[in-house]
């Protein structure tokens, strides 16, 4: 979690920047705001309202006390996204569940992406300068395409076009958002690699991935042995093709009898375990087998 705590000293470091009232960020030509813009700084709760125009008002209290379970265990994954209203006072724009499950937490405090009134073009030209970053992880590229097509409200060919990237790459990173919080955090502290994060996504039962995912890491699976493993579970789901079958009989003596009486010859009849069997009919020259045959024929 080395990674996780760097970040996290870093965003109390500027937002030590963003209380200073003698230079108060209000735009993006003052000092110190492109220090702000792009980055995740860790704001305290108390100084973030609810947007009034959200439009989405009802929430799961169960789902939200598993997510505050998650939040106290992995700490606030994606961070939530702020517009500054005043000094020290920010407005949410996204990320109301992490926000009131920090709050159920007992966290003081979130990391946070803020938003100035005009800062929409700065936020793009940073966040598509850290894309092209060799250091970052796969969930952090995802986490910054999903804020571009979220808050600057880019299609994917649009972002394809930003940062040179094609259409079904961005994609495959997006799909990593899906995962569960702990394989993302896996993810991002190198556990796994990207490519084994894309098989698990396949899976939609969230028990049966996480297991699969603590496998893979315990015994260092590689990520065609966690293909392997993931297409044995999804065709253990198929069904199964049912095998049709015949049970045996007996030949009764009359019927034995009733054969030998035809042909004049005594007649053999054999059946197997599945029901399955041959019939002899023995001949003794080549006039007793035109005999039969055309008893057959008739």
């Amino acid at each position: 979690m080395a990674k996780a705590e760097k970040k996290q000293a870093l965003g109390r470091g500027l937002s030590a920047l963003l209380k200073d009232p003698t230079n108060d960020i209000k735009s993006v030509e003052d000092k110190g705001a492109d220090k702000v813009v792009g980055n995740i700084i860790e704001l305290e709760l108390d100084a973030i309202e609810i947007n009034p125009f959200q439009p989405r008002s009802n929430f799961n209290e169960e789902t939200l006390k598993e997510l505050a379970i998650s939040i106290k265990e992995l700490g606030v994954i994606q961070p939530i996204t702020v517009r500054k209203l005043d000094f020290n006072k920010f407005q949410l724009i996204s990320g109301e569940r992490r926000l009131r499950a920090s709050k159920l937490a007992g966290l003081e405090t979130i990391p946070a992406y803020i938003r100035l009134a005009n800062d929409n073009e700065s936020l793009v030209m940073a966040l598509v300068e850290n894309i092209q970053r060799h250091d970052l992880d796969p969930i952090e590229v995802a986490l910054s395409y999903q804020r571009l097509i979220d808050e600057i409200n880019l299609t994917q060919e649009e972002l394809s076009d930003r940062v040179g990237k094609k259409r079904s790459t961005i994609t495959n990173y997006l799909r990593l958002l899906k995962l569960d919080p702990i394989i993302q955090t896996g993810m991002r502290d190198g556990f796994i690699s990207m490519g084994h994060g894309r098989a698990l996504i396949s899976i939609e039962d969230d028990e049966v991935q996480s297991d699969i995912y603590h496998k893979v890491v315990s015994q260092n699976l590689s990520v065609r042995e966690t293909e392997a493993l993931v297409k044995k579970y999804q065709d253990s789901l198929k069904p199964q093709a049912v095998k049709a079958t015949t049970k045996s009989f007996e030949v009764a003596d009359t019927d034995q009898k009733a054969f030998t009486g035809f042909f004049g010859a005594k007649v053999d009849v054999k059946v197997a375990s599945n029901g399955k069997g041959k019939i002899t009919i023995p001949f003794q020259s080549e006039e007793d087998f035109n005999r039969i045959l055309k008893l057959i024929n008739n």
